[in-house]
């Protein structure tokens, strides 16, 4: 990777009820995190996921069964300062508030 594709940001939609088909109603919102890290994982090609507080709200906030059917998400891709550590980036996800429509939404690259 250059130097110009290390640091980046882009907002998403994750279709949560497309990925959650099949699961057993108590199991929902765990694996919808599970799902979410492995979403940013593949975008963001690291292996390092921090999800923010805010995102676990807004999965959990109708409960453990009823996840939200869609989420918008900002997927930011810093540089970790441990120096211990074993990835030299980390991706940090944060929701973003669409206002209940997510039709017409791509995704975009954030400045």
């Amino acid at each position: 990777m250059g130097k110009t594709a290390d640091l980046v940001t882009r907002d998403y939609t994750i279709h949560l009820s497309k990925r959650l088909t099949k699961t057993s109603f108590k199991k929902k919102a765990p694996k919808a995190i599970k799902e979410i890290r492995a979403f940013a994982q593949q975008m963001m090609k690291t292996k390092d996921v921090r999800l923010s507080a805010e995102l676990n709200k807004a999965v959990w906030c109708k409960g453990v069964r009823n996840v939200p059917v869609r989420i918008r998400v900002r997927l930011s891709r810093k540089r970790n300062d441990d120096e211990d550590a074993d990835e030299k980036l980390y991706t940090l996800v944060e929701p973003v508030n669409v206002g209940g429509k997510f039709k017409g939404l791509s995704n975009e690259t954030v400045e």
